[in-house]
């Protein structure tokens, strides 16, 4: 899991490499949500555990789903550098949600 406020104006951050793994954001009860890469000004860009999406991905033998992971990850990257600062840890818990399910 990554901690509440872990990477909270973290204000060189671009990129992440995260697991599609659920939960892996904890709510914080304190502030009352998701906060751990909120006000990432130039936080642009996610790409899955394992290097680059497009490498790790082309390994898969499942050419729909890989197909459809590719899709999933420009998504996001196009969706983030538009996303306010202080819903980008929502947008990104969004994702991953969308993407599991």
């Amino acid at each position: 899991t990554i901690e509440s406020c872990a990477f909270y104006r973290c204000d060189r951050l671009q990129r992440i490499i995260i697991p599609l793994k659920r939960d892996l954001f904890p709510f914080d009860p304190y502030h009352q949500e998701y906060n751990q890469f909120d006000s990432c000004d130039l936080l642009t860009a996610v790409d899955i555990v394992g290097g680059s999406h497009n490498k790790t991905i082309a390994s898969l033998h499942m050419e729909s789903w890989r197909t459809e992971m590719i899709a999933e990850i420009n998504r996001i990257n196009q969706f983030l550098p538009n996303t306010p600062a202080y819903e980008k840890t929502a947008a990104i818990k969004q994702w991953i949600d969308s993407v599991i399910d």
